[in-house]
């Protein structure tokens, strides 16, 4: 940006609020496949795999398009880049809400995995558009979003299908994101004289190709095995790739990601942690809405419909958003450094709760709401790190990075979870046992605690190095000083000894 505003206008003030509300209609909208995928097979008269596809490219297509929107976002043309992914996002929800039959749902749907990197985008936006303390809290609450949202469009989705059917839900998608589309047009600063660089074409297209294959692997291993050749060959390509993908950036003078910035701990811990945490997530997201819509003749479950289901996850939102005013509360009684670790705290004793005390619909309200408090912090201090440590023009890049770590992680977690309940459905039998349930809450929990570890343990390894680093400086300018005084004294001793003769 071409300046900080100081002006009380009306613009500067909507900034925020417009930003938030893009990130939250971001999350909604990632999020509008998953309870609709049972209606969207019976409507569109396909199998419950291939109506999966709603959801699943949905990710592909975001984990892409994202770290291609961070860099061109830090040129200076993010206020186009942002506009531009908005109006594709709102022509996808269109498609997809059309009765135009399956395929043109799916299509919406990967048009619309374009708007998952519009939340770094907004995050680079506050970072350079406002003053170093409403930056701070701003960037916070749009990390925030990226789950909050999630929570609240699971009811929203269920009210509306319920009440108006699946398409409706589709248009009130598409007329959200056009409503952040003129709002973004409305308030959007200009970005000033940012300098333009590269697009970085071949690490873009290495990265696509091998998260495709690694989340295509993983979206699709329960149906086609995974064990089978396809999935394993579709893996250890995804690895190949990505490997080739990392001595690329590591080498190229513009690099799509920056990851010579890893090296800094701060965005270490930042992008490990999302990683993780986006991991046990997800999983506890998962078992709770499939544990909730299992008819209680399974002896567990309650049975429930889509709408109730998204509001078990409504306090899930509800606490995230809370926990935004926590957030600089602890960061004041304890330090910044331990916010992270304490989310991960609160985080692993929801999934404690899950283990224990899930016998009926309060509990899990409880426990969704102690998890988004979790998540809530955990998330918030994420951003943060990575701004801080990182200059402005990388700003959309890393925290895009930090977004593709983040979808892994969630797809990874919904996976898991799968997979355990799988392992415990009896031959034959349609739904898991109770103790599958239990067996994946005790793999959150591990989860949790590695999670709490690294950022335990990564933030106190880079403070070491930087104090054996500050400590050789200085015996490196004290080794200096001394051969100057000596220097200094040998010349006067020199000068001395020509006087005298």
């Amino acid at each position: 940006m071409s300046g900080r505003h100081t002006g009380p206008d009306l613009r500067h003030r909507a900034l925020v609020p417009v930003l938030v509300f893009v990130g939250t209609v971001v999350a909604v909208i990632s999020s509008l496949g998953a309870p609709l995928v049972p209606t969207i097979a019976a409507v569109d008269h396909v199998s419950l795999s291939d109506a999966q596809w709603s959801l699943t490219i949905t990710l592909l297509v975001g984990s892409i398009a994202t770290p291609v929107l961070g860099r061109l976002g830090d040129g200076p043309h993010r206020r186009g880049v942002v506009l531009g992914a908005l109006a594709v996002v709102t022509l996808g929800g269109v498609l997809a809400a059309l009765p135009l039959g399956f395929g043109s749902l799916v299509a919406g749907r990967g048009l619309q995995g374009v708007g998952l990197g519009l939340v770094p985008l907004a995050i680079a936006t506050a970072r350079d558009a406002l003053s170093a303390e409403r930056s701070r809290s701003a960037v916070a609450m749009l990390s925030i979003t990226t789950v909050a949202g999630v929570g609240l469009g699971y009811p929203l989705t269920g009210l509306i299908t319920e009440s108006l059917g699946v398409h409706a839900a589709f248009w009130f998608g598409a007329i959200i994101c056009a409503l952040a589309l003129l709002g973004a047009a409305l308030v959007l600063p200009e970005s000033g004289a940012r300098k333009s660089r590269p697009l970085d074409a071949l690490g873009a297209v290495l990265l696509a190709v091998g998260l495709a294959s690694l989340l295509l692997a993983l979206s699709e291993g329960d149906v086609w095995g995974w064990t089978s050749p396809r999935v394993l060959g579709m893996i250890v390509f995804a690895v190949v790739v990505l490997v080739a993908w990392s001595r690329h950036e590591l080498r190229t003078g513009h690099p799509l990601v920056d990851l010579r910035s890893l090296r800094n701990h701060s965005v270490l811990t930042a992008n490990v942690a999302g990683l993780i945490a986006g991991v046990a997530m997800y999983m506890l997201m998962s078992m709770v809405t499939r544990f909730v819509q299992t008819p209680s003749s399974a002896g567990y479950g309650f049975g429930t419909s889509v709408l109730v289901t998204g509001l078990v996850l409504l306090p899930f939102s509800a606490a995230s958003v809370a926990s935004s005013k926590l957030v600089p509360l602890l960061a004041r009684r304890t330090s910044s450094a331990m916010v992270l670790p304490i989310g991960c705290g609160v985080s692993l004793v929801s999934m404690v709760l899950f283990l224990v005390a899930r016998g009926s619909l309060w509990e899990l309200f409880v426990i969704m709401g102690v998890a988004g408090l979790g998540v809530g912090c955990t998330f918030a201090v994420m951003p943060g790190l990575i701004v801080n440590a990182v200059p402005s023009h990388e700003t959309g890049s890393a925290i895009s990075f930090n977004q593709v770590l983040r979808t892994i992680g969630y797809t990874t977690g919904s996976v898991l979870s799968a997979v355990v309940l799988e392992a415990h459905t009896p031959s034959g039998q349609p739904l898991p046992t109770n103790s599958g349930y239990e067996t994946a809450a005790w793999l959150g929990c591990v989860i949790w605690v590695v999670t709490a570890v690294v950022t335990i343990i990564v933030p106190k390894r880079g403070a070491a190095a930087a104090k054996r680093a500050m400590t050789v400086d200085e015996e490196v300018l004290m080794d200096e000083s001394i051969a100057d005084a000596e220097t200094a004294e040998d010349t006067t001793s020199a000068a001395h000894a020509r006087s005298a003769r």
